[in-house]
């Protein structure tokens, strides 16, 4: 990174731009850094066999004796998911979170069996002096407790960055603390980044508190057994569900191991005070369906999620009934409708009641703030510059447009891609350079170890599948003993194919024996062969798959 001033300030994003997930923003001001959140995002269907995608930490461990702290907006994954694997990269001397994300931050660790004792609580009234830069904390409103903006005085100006946040004058929590973001409003805010999520929705959004209303009716109205999908992150969802269950003399059980988790530490924390509401399955199966209220993960469609084995015939324990009621109190995140609508068909076709979220059910609210909401906080903030942030480009730039509409000139906002920088002097910010932002890959335990390259081979050997040659040569004689062994794997069926595979087997034979009356080298061989028959595989089929040889040497 080509720098500006050594007395400047610098903002980054290493992830959280042009992607909803993986948020993780940096402010830097000589020789220190503080990071706000650590996410992951859950990968594409095209992204085969990757677990997570974090954000690329090379720039951290890089500059490790800068790093001061790690401050947490919220405890939801693409704001904490990503603690382990930075933990396991760089050292960050204390991370502050607020008191639920704490929670769930301690149990992410215990999974994985890192040992962290330098996490911290803060709340509002929390200030963290380092020795350039002050950072505090204002309330937000969001789908899970204890959400926080974060407010960082640095010698060049203050930068705020609201986390995820909506306004919500009827929460089921503690209300957002309008009063504090326009008193820092009024100190002069150089520079505002703002969740994007919802910026192509107009108006304003629901009330928590009219789901609640929603959701009550269905319970006094229904008598069958009910069985409900929700994020397992959005803990005031929990709390209305459970106080619902309460008012209508219905037990819980507890499907889904993140669920599980949530409700643990939204109990051990308070926010879920009927710790005596919860039964187990064994129990579930014995009561009358009227007395009876399954809360399970499974609300984006998730193949192994347990509403999908439900929905499947195949769970251990819960089997569908005639007089059953699922709802699903959630919206799908962009790329999952088409999951979600494959459970609800197997939902109908066993005959069971379906509530979705719609203008006749409102069971469902957003964490995120629409459009008017947004131009709200960018009035309370007031800042001088604008970088929308969380969120697709198609967001981030109609997010930009909302700030040109609220005042902010055209030229003082600005949308970035991860890795891109703002620098920050004396009040006035201007783009320069990038650093190293890519996408890291998580699959099992092993970290960066997936390459583009290795993506593209699993594309290719799932969509045209892979053939095996294997070939015995005798060196010293040259020449090939027997006919190769062909085989394949998700190109053909093989007892369908019988003269398409005997002719790969001709096709090997020919380019093997070209190569015999030359000096033996293995790489030429497999070289060779690989071209042969890749030809012949997609002029006959159409198809490009992984060709694998392997040359035996046979000494007689």
């Amino acid at each position: 990174m080509k720098l500006m001033k050594s007395d400047d300030t610098k903002i980054f994003a290493l992830g959280g731009l042009g992607e909803v997930g993986k948020n993780m923003y940096c402010v830097m001001t000589g020789d220190e850094i503080i990071i706000t959140d650590a996410g992951m995002l859950m990968p594409e269907d095209e992204l085969m066999g990757v677990d997570y995608v974090i954000p690329d930490f090379s720039f951290l461990k890089k500059n490790e004796d800068k790093v001061k702290a790690l401050f947490i907006t919220h405890g939801h994954e693409d704001h904490i998911g990503g603690i382990p694997f930075l933990l396991q990269s760089v050292n960050i001397p204390i991370i502050y979170a607020p008191n639920h994300a704490v929670g769930l931050i301690r149990k992410k660790l215990e999974d994985r069996n890192i040992l962290y004792k330098n996490l911290v609580v803060y709340d509002e009234t929390t200030k963290v002096k380092f020795k350039t830069m002050e950072v505090e904390f204002f309330r937000t409103t969001h789908s899970i407790p204890d959400s926080h903006g974060i407010c960082i005085t640095t010698p060049n100006g203050i930068v705020v960055t609201t986390g995820d946040f909506k306004f919500d004058l009827t929460p089921i929590g503690p209300a957002a603390n309008i009063h504090k973001m326009a008193e820092i409003g009024s100190r002069g805010v150089t520079l505002l980044l703002s969740d994007s999520t919802n910026a192509l929705t107009e108006g304003v959004s629901k009330s928590e508190s009219k789901v609640d209303d929603a959701l009550s009716e269905i319970f006094r109205r229904e008598n069958g057994r009910i069985i409900i999908a929700t994020f397992a992150s959005n803990v005031y969802r929990l709390k209305h569900i459970v106080d619902n269950c309460r008012r209508n003399g219905r037990k819980i059980a507890i499907f889904g191991r993140s669920m599980e988790n949530n409700i643990e530490i939204s109990v051990k924390g308070g926010y879920i005070t009927n710790k005596g509401i919860f039964i187990t399955p064994e129990e579930a199966n014995k009561l009358d369906p009227s007395k009876v209220c399954l809360l399970c993960t499974g609300s984006q469609g998730e193949p192994l999620a347990a509403l999908s084995r439900i929905a499947d015939g195949v769970h251990k324990q819960i089997k569908l009934q005639p007089n059953d009621i699922v709802i699903f109190s959630s919206s799908a995140i962009p790329g999952n409708a088409a999951s979600i609508a494959r459970t609800i068909n197997k939902l109908y076709l066993k005959g069971v009641k379906v509530y979705t979220n719609t203008s006749l059910n409102d069971i469902h609210a957003s964490g995120h703030a629409s459009e008017e909401e947004l131009k709200w906080m960018i009035r309370l903030i007031n800042p001088t510059y604008f970088a929308p942030f969380h969120g697709e480009y198609r967001m981030l730039k109609k997010h930009a447009d909302i700030g040109v509409v609220c005042g902010i000139p055209k030229e003082n906002n600005f949308v970035l891609s991860n890795g891109e920088v703002l620098s920050m002097y004396k009040g006035k910010i201007k783009k320069e350079g990038f650093i190293q932002a890519d996408d890291v890959y998580v699959d099992g335990n092993r970290i960066g170890d997936v390459s583009n390259a290795v993506i593209k081979d699993r594309k290719l050997m799932a969509n045209d599948g892979i053939i095996i040659v294997v070939a015995n040569i005798d060196t010293k004689e040259k020449k090939l003993l027997g006919n190769p062994n062909i085989t394949t794997r998700g190109f053909v069926l093989v007892n369908e194919n019988e003269e398409l595979l005997k002719n790969l087997e001709n096709v090997s034979k020919k380019a093997i024996n070209s190569m015999l009356d030359r000096p033996i080298n293995y790489t030429e061989i497999k070289s060779e062969i690989i071209n042969e028959l890749s030809n012949y595989t997609y002029q006959k089929t159409g198809r490009k798959p992984i060709i694998l040889p392997v040359i035996m040497d046979i000494k007689r």
